[in-house]
């Protein structure tokens, strides 16, 4: 099965380390023009490098976004952004407003203003794809025990398929992939420590592969999405976790 995205213009987010960096890297290598959005500017220079081109952007901004966004006409969206913020678990009681609403604002609201901003480009195109990635934690619980992140993630999963309904007629499918426990950032490396050897044990015999995936895993299976050989599936959620 050959994938090819030779002058396709690719959008994706949450691009400078970890699993987003990693599908950036895939499409470009696959011929595409890729545009990494992030708030990491040291993560986003390393891009640059690698003949990505970078933009510092803060996608829970929406007037942030329409100003940048629309003009560099994607065919594809990758909404890679995410994560818990530097939040640990807490009981709920604990969680302020501000807590709550910054995990909802890059994994859920920065989301929906992505694609609020391609949307219109990819209508007057005819065809788009926009591939959202959520978390195993949007399906079931989250591994961290943050309650917005498990929140977020699983209206991630909702919003592809309320979008995949809206925007199919135009030619645009909207797909997610949900990820299992991936060792791929300080975030997630810190988690993997903190679980100790028993915690890790566990973990991984709860998968039926008994082994973590890899960035490139998700990558594989947001590159289908984006292809020509997934033209036919819209709203749709693939897990990519080694089987649990």
């Amino acid at each position: 099965m050959k994938i090819a995205f030779d002058g396709r213009t690719v959008i994706v987010t949450g691009a400078a380390q970890g699993i987003g960096r990693a599908i950036a890297l895939a499409f470009a290598d696959l011929g595409a023009q890729v545009h990494a959005v992030d708030v990491d500017e040291a993560g986003l220079a390393q891009t640059a490098r690698d003949g990505i081109t970078p933009h510092t952007l803060d996608i829970g901004d929406r007037d942030a976004v329409q100003a940048l966004i629309p003009g560099l006409d994607a065919d594809v969206l990758v909404n890679c952004a995410g994560g818990v913020r530097g939040q640990v678990g807490r009981p709920i009681e604990e969680i302020s407003a501000a807590d709550w609403q910054t995990i909802f604002d890059v994994n859920l609201s920065g989301t929906f203003f992505m694609a609020q901003a391609v949307a219109p480009g990819m209508k007057a195109k005819g065809r788009g794809r926009i591939v959202n990635i959520s978390s195993g934690a949007g399906r079931t619980i989250s591994l961290t025990g943050i309650q917005a992140y498990a929140s977020a993630k699983a209206g991630q999963i909702g919003l592809t398929r309320q979008l995949g309904h809206e925007l199919g007629q135009f030619g645009i499918t909207v797909n997610c992939v949900a990820p299992g426990f991936v060792r791929s950032n300080p975030t997630t490396e810190r988690q993997w420590e903190a679980m100790g050897e028993a915690g890790q044990k566990a973990l991984l015999n709860n998968i039926a592969m008994r082994t973590l995936g890899r960035p490139e895993d998700i990558a594989n299976a947001v590159l289908f999405f984006a292809s020509d050989h997934a033209g036919w599936i819209t709203g749709e959620t693939l897990g990519v976790d080694g089987g649990k």
